[in-house]
């Protein structure tokens, strides 16, 4: 294999190889079994250095969207493959992504003698298998999954142009840490439905905001104006009846919750937050947020981001981005049990939580987990 002429390939290989086989070694003990095998660096190098190199280039105006998973056909469940392997190059990528430019479908890429070769396209891979994807032009995301179908992969590093960063799975184990990010570093069961519509709330690129409220309680009115232009009555609790059926994690089931996220999630996209119970019960949408009677004015929050070598910072609220997140800010500071999560129209990702331990908003950047 030729060297990488990206240099961020070179320089995160060893931690993405370090990561892929400290995570399958633990897999293994614990039992499980037809797992992916740990890829080694130079593999890794040259999937994410076609990967972006490929993401520089045009389709016919269109910018590619490519996901690569390395594995040989014989590990994958109903393959596509190709009579000729392809080589792994920027050309050859373009020209295959608008077939594979669908969410879950990955070009299968193994050794074929001394080289790599894509060999095919591929749905279900094993767990723990590597999969580099290319989300935006120059934008490489390097992620893997447990086995769980249907589950969110979990990010191991984003690169962007020349910066890296590697997440930092010890993140989880912060006093205060919102299960949603528990969720996200892979932590917890991946069937979340806060995980899916933040994916959902980011993917439609509008921005908006969800409030997450106690469920039973109509506290949360004292921070909101009224009357509410899009109250909910009754509440539209489909979310809440799957969960409360479930979950069954069957096809069915799994697929009546994305279309209920999707509903969900739409409804952020309108001025104004979306206001939803801690057990998924939708009450408003629309809803514009003020400051509580009596309440002090939020002037300070900390800001962190769960990646390697990231440090927490105090910034007053607009900084984050503007007055959706100056808003969330002050719920979250009145209504100290809730949650909000907030989408920028540029794609980050900022979810506002209150932290007995520091006695202040706590803003989770959470972007680099959900690509």
């Amino acid at each position: 294999m030729a060297d990488p002429a990206y240099p961020a390939a070179h320089a995160v290989a060893p931690v993405v190889h370090a990561h892929f086989a400290q995570h399958i070694a633990d897999a293994r003990a614990r039992g499980e079994r037809g797992l992916a095998e740990p890829p080694d660096e130079a593999t890794i190098a040259a999937l994410i250095d076609a990967a972006f190199w490929a993401s520089l280039r045009r389709e016919e105006s269109y910018v590619p969207r490519i996901s690569l998973a390395l594995l040989a056909p014989a590990q994958a469940e109903h393959p596509l493959m190709f009579e000729r392997p392809l080589p792994l190059e920027p050309t050859a990528l373009v020209r295959l992504s608008p077939a594979v430019e669908r969410a879950g479908i990955h070009l299968g890429v193994a050794r074929d003698g001394d080289r790599l070769a894509v060999w095919g396209t591929v749905r279900v891979i094993p767990p723990y298998s590597l999969v580099v994807e290319v989300a935006a032009p120059g934008l490489i995301v390097i992620k893997h999954h447990r086995g769980e179908e249907g589950g969110k992969y979990i990010n191991v590093a984003v690169l962007e142009g020349d910066q890296i960063k590697v997440v930092d799975e010890r993140a989880s184990t912060q006093p205060d840490c919102p299960s949603l990010v528990e969720s996200l570093l892979g932590e917890f069961d991946a069937v979340n439905p806060l995980v899916q519509l933040a994916v959902s709330m980011r993917a439609h690129g509008r921005g908006g905001s969800l409030l997450v409220v106690p469920a039973g309680t109509d506290r949360w009115l004292d921070s909101i104006v009224r009357p509410i232009s899009y109250a909910v009555t009754p509440g539209f609790d489909e979310l809440a009846q799957l969960f409360r059926a479930g979950p069954e994690r069957r096809r069915p089931w799994r697929d009546a919750v994305g279309r209920s996220v999707e509903a969900i999630a739409g409804l952020t996209a309108v001025d104004g937050a979306t206001v939803m119970t801690t057990s998924y019960e939708v009450l408003a949408f629309g809803a514009k947020i003020v400051r509580r009677k009596g309440a002090p004015q939020v002037d300070q929050v900390t800001v962190t981001e769960p990646i390697e070598g990231g440090a927490a910072l105090l910034v007053h609220p607009s900084q984050l981005g503007g007055t959706r997140h100056l808003s969330a800010a002050q719920f979250v500071q009145d209504q100290q049990d809730a949650l909000a999560l907030v989408a920028s129209q540029d794609g980050r990702f900022t979810v506002f939580a209150w932290s007995a331990c520091e006695a202040m908003v706590h803003a989770h950047r959470v972007e680099a987990l959900l690509m």
